[in-house]
């Protein structure tokens, strides 16, 4: 029986934090030890230069990026981890499914229709500061996960759009010129943790309230610290439900830590307390990686021996299929 394929797309901007691996790089590391998958996982580059033009903070980002998933323990030879730009068939498809995609789904999008919607309520052009890039991001997501005939796509809810385009506009493609892709389907794990940031809200480099992932002890007590809690005084029962600290705890804790640590909230323990051994469970269990990603970090040399031999394990998937694509489309030789 052949693998189910899944694959997982990680945008190269900014730093992992603990929202990162909670919600995404922790689940699909454990889902890749799965023999029953192939699991695709890729470092999105050109998706970054729809937000960032900043190539030091893109080139330093997927450096990180790919030492985090090595340090976290993704296993290379059981999987297919590379650079998205390492694989050209990639922007190549991304032209075959443009002349595919019909221009009013791409108006539909959600990240289009946020930046027009933003300029009216500004007074400025509709269009103001919309790049082609932003406009044709879904067909550049579509050819991601359509070059691997991917079946299940892990997203959040907010991706779920553009895996729903995927599908339209290979749906579109096989009308015309025979069954080249899979229809894929959109995963989302309603039990993924969404964890929250130092203010409350949803940890995200947006808001600019996230615990980066491999900060040293020192800093890492330090931000745990900054989490915002109110002012209830040791002693006086706490809400365990409503508490940033509570919700990070869970996200680290067994089963038998997170009830104790519950009671301790309805006991009144101190914020200083509460906050010392959230610290002390975090850090247990990133030490280790930590430590990996700092030798990672200091031999950059391994990480790009890392990503071409996944480019390649990439590529013997991706050259047959657009092989495939071109004669499918009329390109091909004459003669």
């Amino acid at each position: 029986m052949a693998k189910t394929r899944i694959l997982t797309g990680i945008t190269t901007t900014g730093t992992p934090h603990l929202g990162n691996y909670v919600g995404a790089i922790r689940p699909a590391i454990e889902a890749s030890q799965s023999a029953d998958n192939l699991s695709f996982y890729f470092l999105a580059n050109y998706h970054a230069l729809i937000k960032c033009q900043d190539p030091e903070m893109v080139h330093q980002s997927t450096t990180e990026i790919a030492a985090t998933w090595l340090a976290l323990g993704l296993n290379t030879d059981n999987v297919v981890f590379y650079r998205q730009s390492d694989v050209p068939e990639i922007t190549e498809l991304s032209w075959t499914l443009t002349c595919m995609a019909a221009k009013g789904l791409m108006n539909r999008a959600h990240a289009y229709k946020a930046a027009v919607a933003a300029n009216q309520e500004a007074g400025e052009d509709p269009d103001y500061g919309v790049t082609m890039g932003l406009y044709s991001y879904p067909v550049l997501m579509a050819a991601d996960i359509l070059m691997f005939n991917a079946n299940k796509v892990p997203v959040g809810k907010d991706q779920i759009q553009h895996v729903e385009m995927a599908r339209d506009i290979a749906a579109r493609f096989n009308h015309h010129y025979g069954e080249i892709f899979t229809l894929p389907e959109a995963v989302v794990d309603e039990k993924v943790s969404v964890l929250q940031g130092l203010d409350g809200r949803k940890m995200s480099k947006s808001y600019g309230n996230t615990i980066p992932l491999f900060l040293t002890e020192k800093q890492l007590k330090k931000h745990i610290n900054k989490i915002k809690t109110n002012l209830l005084e040791p002693g006086e029962p706490k809400d365990p439900d409503t508490s940033t600290v509570f919700q990070i705890w869970q996200a680290f804790a067994s089963e038998e830590q997170t009830v104790e640590m519950r009671q301790a909230f309805l006991d009144g323990i101190a914020w200083g307390e509460a906050k010392k051994q959230l610290f002390e469970l975090v850090n247990g269990e990133l030490a280790e990686a930590r430590e990996r990603y700092n030798e990672l970090m200091s031999n950059p040399a391994y990480i790009e021996e890392k990503l071409q031999e996944g480019a390649e394990k990439a590529r013997s998937f991706s050259a047959p299929l657009m092989e495939k694509c071109r004669k499918a489309v009329g390109l091909r030789p004459i003669g």
